[in-house]
C-alpha cells in the first residue's frame, strides 16, 4: 500500500522503561540497530498496526505496555536508491507515525522469535537520545522529530 507520493504507511515504536531507557533492537542478519517498525495494511489503524507490530517484533501485549503519546503527523523518510525494491508504483520510502510506549512488564517478556521472520536477533535498553547516534543516516531526522516531540511524555526527563 503506496500512497500517491511513493510514501508506504508504517508505524515506529519508541518502547521506554522506568528509566528512561528505550528498547533498541539490532535487525537480524545485519550490524544496524533500530526501534521497532512495521508497515500499516490496507485495512489497519497506525493503533491496530502498532500493537501488531510490537507482538511480531518484540513479543510484547497491550497488557504490557501503556500508550504514552504519538505523533501528530506523518514523518517521512526517504529510502536511497540502493535499498528501494521493485515494489508497484513509484516507492519512495516511508511514513510513519510514530508512538511512545511505557514498558510496564519484565524483561523476560520480550520475546524476539515469535515471528516466522524475526525482525531482530539481539535487543538492550539505551539512553533515549543515544539512538541519534546509532541510527543509520537516512532515517536520522525521522527519529530526530518524533523523539523531540514525544520526549515531553517520557515517565523519567530524556534530557540530553
Amino acid at each position: 500500500m503506496i500512497d500517491e507520493h511513493g510514501f508506504r504507511p508504517n508505524v515506529g515504536i519508541i518502547l521506554c522503561n522506568s528509566q528512561g531507557h528505550v528498547f533498541w533492537g539490532r535487525r537480524a542478519g545485519h550490524n544496524g540497530w533500530q526501534f521497532p517498525q512495521g508497515g500499516m495494511k490496507s485495512h489497519e489503524s497506525p493503533e491496530q498496526a502498532l500493537y501488531r507490530e510490537l507482538n511480531e517484533e518484540v513479543g510484547l501485549g497491550p497488557q504490557q505496555v501503556e500508550v504514552l503519546g504519538r505523533t501528530r503527523d506523518w514523518l517521512h523518510y526517504e529510502l536511497p536508491q540502493t535499498l528501494r525494491r521493485s515494489r508497484s508504483g513509484p516507492f519512495r520510502g516511508q511514513k510513519q507515525i510514530w508512538f511512545l510506549l511505557h514498558f510496564t512488564g519484565e524483561d523476560q517478556d520480550v520475546q524476539l522469535t515469535l515471528s516466522n521472520r524475526p525482525e531482530f536477533d539481539a535487543w538492550r535498553w539505551i539512553e533515549y537520545w543515544s539512538a541519534l547516534e546509532q541510527i543509520i543516516e537516512f532515517k536520522r531526522e525521522v527519529y530526530r522529530q518524533a523523539m523531540i516531540e514525544l520526549e515531553p511524555l517520557l515517565p523519567v526527563s530524556g534530557a540530553r
